[in-house]
């Protein structure tokens, strides 16, 4: 079982290339099954927000899993993988658990500390559960990755060292328009992005707010819990024309807002200065919009990542203590894990032999009554368990350290184990896993 991670983000690649290369939950899944499909890899798990994709991937070989991995991702994306490559960062074993811890701990996020990454990593082992490509090693790192995120949250300040990028972004809307109370607002979505955006543009005394999705009902919702309206996207040309800010993350292929439409409201609005925050991937606003009068567009290019403070450096550090001393118990569970077949195995051939000669006992010795024989499998089983006791609990506790599978080796020498078997149940310990 070795972790091997293939992927970009904001920090390797340019806005253009994550927009090529971004997919919808349909578009994850699907690769999901392609890779798992492929001959390289046993189990898959797709991480894809905003700003990253990145493929995790349970492989035997590294440099075919690497060919395997980048090839599928350039082929759904729909782009070369001569224009991929540059781009991409691989990761391996040990760097490839600490990369996903650190992503589940807003390490690696373009604002340093958001919790939303943590509900993406949870969504992402959702769908890889369902799609039946998580098994034994991927399900237990995604849900270590959730705990680690959860306890880098608890113990430090890592949260605060960060804000979300909805409230980065609103930061930069008051530089350009001022003060942002009564500022009207229009939401684009009805995901877990803009009810954020409801909730921090209330904080800020924002309104009023319009939200706009494709179904109304989902819009209805978001805008409920603001006391907003809500509408459908038939009508965002009118209801841009009555905002001066305007928040969009939706997960829609082509763009919602186009120029010729932003010509026409800023005609309605007398070219007052109108703000569009634009937080998808793809973009929702059509390139070219910063050229009409009076529009502003701050997208996901524009939201450079957000330095810390120096008081919140030793958050980050701490964090990355976490992560450290996680990534160490990880890789000890995974070694552990992978010696557990052989003891599985040594104990079923124990039993065999148990059985065999209580068999044989009780054909040379017919006379013996059902207590005595009862009595004498007592002791062999005993006898076996206090024989095998030692070597099975010390080989496990020895395959948490570095080059532990060794002693689990020996002892498929030194018993004659089958090969072959512990494989089976290797295999059979993945299978359940998944299912």
């Amino acid at each position: 079982m070795s972790v091997l991670l293939v992927g970009l983000s904001h920090r390797t690649a340019p806005v253009d290339v994550l927009e090529q290369v971004s997919m919808n939950r349909d578009g994850a899944r699907k690769l999901l099954t392609d890779l798992v499909a492929s001959e390289q890899a046993t189990e898959s798990l797709v991480l894809s927000t905003c700003n990253r994709v990145e493929v995790y991937v349970d492989v035997d070989k590294f440099h075919p899993g690497v060919a395997a991995a980048s090839d599928l991702l350039a082929r759904h994306a729909g782009v070369g993988l001569d224009v991929l490559t540059p781009h991409l960062y691989v990761h391996y074993e040990d760097r490839a658990v600490a990369h996903l811890f650190a992503v589940a701990c807003g390490l690696e996020s373009m604002v340093v500390g958001e919790s939303q990454i943590l509900g993406q990593v949870r969504v992402a082992l959702r769908d890889a559960q369902e799609m039946g490509t998580a098994g034994r090693l991927l399900n237990e790192l995604a849900q270590q990755a959730l705990r680690v995120g959860k306890r880098a949250r608890t113990e430090t300040g890592i949260d605060r060292a960060g804000r979300s990028l909805v409230t980065a972004g609103l930061d930069q809307v008051e530089a350009v328009l001022g003060p942002l109370a009564g500022r009207p607002l229009l939401i684009v979505g009805a995901g877990s992005m803009s009810a954020l955006t409801a909730t921090v543009a209330a904080q800020r005394a924002m309104g009023p707010v319009v939200v706009a999705n494709r179904t109304v009902a989902h819009a209805t919702r978001v805008a409920a819990g603001v006391g907003g309206e809500a509408v459908g996207l038939d009508e965002l040309p009118a209801a841009m024309a009555r905002c001066d800010v305007m928040v969009s993350c939706t997960g829609s292929v082509g763009h919602i807002v186009s120029v010729d439409d932003l010509r026409e409201v800023q005609e309605r609005r007398g070219h007052r200065p109108l703000v569009l925050v634009d937080l998808a991937l793809p973009r929702d606003v059509e390139p070219g919009a910063r050229s009409i009068d009076g529009v502003a567009v701050i997208d996901l290019e524009t939201l450079t990542p957000v330095l810390i403070e120096n008081e919140h450096a030793s958050d980050v550090e701490a964090t990355r203590g976490i992560v450290a001393d996680e990534v160490a118990a990880f890789l000890g569970w995974q070694r552990a894990a992978s010696v557990a077949p052989t003891v599985v195995a040594l104990r079923g051939m124990a039993e065999a032999v148990v059985r065999s000669e209580l068999a044989r006992l009780s054909g040379r010795l017919p006379a013996l009554d059902a207590k005595t024989q009862a009595e004498i499998e007592l002791t062999v089983r005993r006898v076996v368990d206090k024989v095998l006791h030692a070597p099975t609990v010390r080989v496990k506790q020895l395959a948490e350290e570095p080059g532990g599978q060794s002693y689990a080796d020996a002892l498929t020498k030194l018993f004659g184990l089958d090969p072959k078997a512990i494989e089976a149940m290797t295999r059979a310990d993945v299978d359940e896993a998944g299912s």
